[in-house]
């Protein structure tokens, strides 16, 4: 799981602090591409309710554009970021966009798409995200020519299918699992990651949270920071000591224990786990 929110990357001199309405504004207008990048990410970020948020999202997900000179913001930024919103409003309506988004050449929207469609746990989604990865490490997970980028954002498709956790697409005899468990083997440690933690999430078989624990002693921190968010987003109780034990920073373990604090069950084992908290701050 990517410890970075690539959403808070924002354009220089337009993040200034603004209120609801003049996001709203923003967005609806077309002549400036920042304002609009902004906009989007303000109202997610600020899980805006006001009725018209979540419409003119979807709006700026479809007029997907390439990039203007002087605009200062890259190609289908604007659309990236309203996937990325609607996401976080966990709005049902936007799903037939993030579909439509999910077929995008730019694989950065489809990224964000993927995302999202896994924050709305969209059922719906589960046979495309399948179709994308089901040619496995060798397709979808191949390193795209001259570019360190993989065919397929390979590790946002993993993670939304387990975080839906729907066990077959519908209408479909094959399981979600086998699609994914090819890349439990791919060469880059995210993926592997990001296939452990989704496949924990649809079996419940300890051998992915053993897995996990083996990425926890990886050299790199960046592949030791993602198997502690990923053990926290599936709330894997044996993980306990182990990411008390990662070489890793501090804040970041917390918040994978406040995720086994938040999924898992019994109030003994939670205590334990808020003992280490404590010990850690």
């Amino acid at each position: 799981m990517a410890v970075a929110d690539p959403s808070t990357d924002l354009p220089a001199g337009a993040g200034e602090p603004i209120s609801e309405a003049e996001a709203l504004r923003r967005l609806r207008q077309s002549e400036d591409q920042s304002h609009q990048y902004y906009a989007a990410w303000w109202l997610g970020r600020m899980r805006s309710r006001h009725p018209e948020a979540v419409p003119l999202l979807r709006l700026a997900l479809r007029q997907r554009q390439p990039r203007q000179v002087g605009a200062g913001v890259e190609h289908n930024a604007v659309a990236r970021n309203a996937a990325r919103a609607l996401g976080k409003l966990g709005d049902p309506r936007a799903v037939p966009d993030l579909l439509a988004a999910l077929e995008d050449e730019d694989d950065g929207l489809r990224e964000a798409a993927a995302r999202s469609l896994g924050e709305l746990k969209a059922e719906a989604a589960v046979a495309a995200l399948c179709r994308r990865l089901a040619s496995g490490p060798e397709g979808a997970g191949a390193p795209r020519e001259n570019s360190p980028k993989l065919r397929e954002p390979c590790e946002a498709l993993i993670e939304a299918l387990g975080d839906i956790g729907l066990a077959f697409p519908p209408g479909e005899n094959t399981p979600v699992a086998t699609v994914i468990e090819p890349f439990t083997g791919h060469e880059r440690p995210l993926i592997r990651s990001a296939a452990a933690r989704a496949l924990l999430q649809l079996t419940a078989e300890p051998r992915w949270g053993e897995l996990l624990l083996d990425l926890l002693a990886h050299p790199q921190l960046q592949v030791r920071r993602a198997a502690l968010m990923d053990l926290g987003a599936v709330g894997w109780r044996p993980a306990l000591e182990p990411i008390r034990r990662t070489l890793a920073e501090n804040s970041l373990k917390l918040i994978a224990l406040r995720g086994l604090v938040e999924q898992g069950s019994g109030e003994p084992e939670a205590e334990r786990v808020l003992a280490v908290m404590d010990d850690l701050l």
